[in-house]
C-alpha cells in the first residue's frame, strides 16, 4: 500500500516553485549596463562574455569600451553586490569560451503574516502609541492593539497594568500622529471594536456646539468671496431675511 506524500506548506511550495524557475532562467545582475562598464574597465574578458553575463547587446558591450554609449554610467561592482565571484573571472580569462555564472544568494522570504515591521527610529514611540490607545478606547482589546502597532501582548498588559520598566516615561500620544499606524487603520480599529463591545459610537466633537456657527460662518465667507469676485467689491448691504434663507438655485 502506497503512503501518501505529507502535504507541503504554503511556504515551502513557495520556495520550491522560486527555485524551480530560478534553475531554468538565469538572473540578470541587478543593473546589467553598469555592471558591463566595470567589468569592461575591471577585466579583460571578451565582449561576447561580458554581453552574456549581463544579457545585453555585444555592440552595447563594444559602445561602453569605446565610450560612445549614450549614457555613461558609474561602474557597478558585481563582485562586491555578490552576483559574481572573482573564480568565475579568472575562468573566463582563461576560456573565451566560457559563460560566467552568476551568483544567487538565499532565497528572500516575504512575510505575510504577523506583527506588523516598525523602523527601529519609531520603535521607541511604540509605549506611548499603546498607551493613548489604552487612555482613549479600553474597549480596543491586547490583540487588536498588538495587531495595529506591531508589538506583544506582554508588552500591551504591562502598560496597562502601569507596571512596565519604563512607565515613569510613557506619554500618551496619537499613534497617527508618531507614524505607528494610518487614521483609516486606527478609525477601522475603533468602529470594529465598539461595534464587538456593543459600544455606542462616538459623535465627531472637533467642531463642538458651535458646528453650526462654524457652518454658517463658512457660508457667509464663501458668499462674500463671490460678491467680490463678481462685483470687485465687498457686500456692504445689510443682510435680510430673503437673503439668509433663500435657497440655492
Amino acid at each position: 500500500m502506497a503512503i501518501p506524500a505529507s502535504p507541503k506548506s504554503p511556504a515551502a511550495k513557495a520556495l520550491s516553485k522560486a527555485t524551480a524557475a530560478r534553475q531554468q532562467v538565469q538572473s540578470q545582475p541587478l543593473m546589467p549596463h553598469a555592471t558591463a562598464t566595470w567589468l569592461v574597465d575591471t577585466t579583460a574578458l571578451t565582449f561576447t562574455q561580458i554581453a552574456a553575463f549581463c544579457q545585453i547587446h555585444v555592440l552595447e558591450v563594444q559602445a561602453i569600451a569605446d565610450e560612445t554609449a549614450a549614457t555613461k554610467l558609474t561602474p557597478r561592482d558585481p563582485v562586491r553586490a555578490g552576483e559574481l565571484s572573482m573564480g568565475e573571472i579568472e575562468n573566463g580569462h582563461g576560456d573565451p569560451a566560457y559563460r560566467l555564472k552568476i551568483s544567487t544568494g538565499p532565497l528572500q522570504m516575504r512575510r505575510t503574516s504577523g506583527p506588523r515591521y516598525t523602523p527601529l527610529a519609531k520603535r521607541q514611540d511604540k509605549p506611548d502609541g499603546i498607551s493613548w490607545i489604552i487612555r482613549n478606547h479600553p474597549e480596543i482589546t491586547d490583540a487588536q492593539i498588538s495587531k495595529l502597532i506591531g508589538t506583544t501582548k506582554t508588552t500591551i498588559s504591562a502598560i496597562r497594568a502601569r507596571d512596565h520598566w519604563n512607565i515613569a516615561n510613557i506619554t500618551p500620544k496619537d499613534p497617527v500622529t508618531l507614524g505607528l499606524c494610518s487614521q483609516r487603520e486606527l478609525d477601522a480599529l475603533v468602529a470594529a471594536a465598539a461595534k464587538k463591545a456593543g459600544v455606542a459610537p462616538v459623535e465627531d466633537g472637533r467642531l463642538g456646539i458651535d458646528r453650526a456657527a462654524m457652518l454658517e460662518q463658512l457660508r457667509s465667507e464663501r458668499e462674500a468671496a463671490a460678491h467680490m469676485a463678481e462685483h470687485g467689491e465687498p457686500d456692504t448691504s445689510e443682510p435680510t431675511a430673503e437673503s439668509i434663507f433663500r435657497t440655492p438655485g
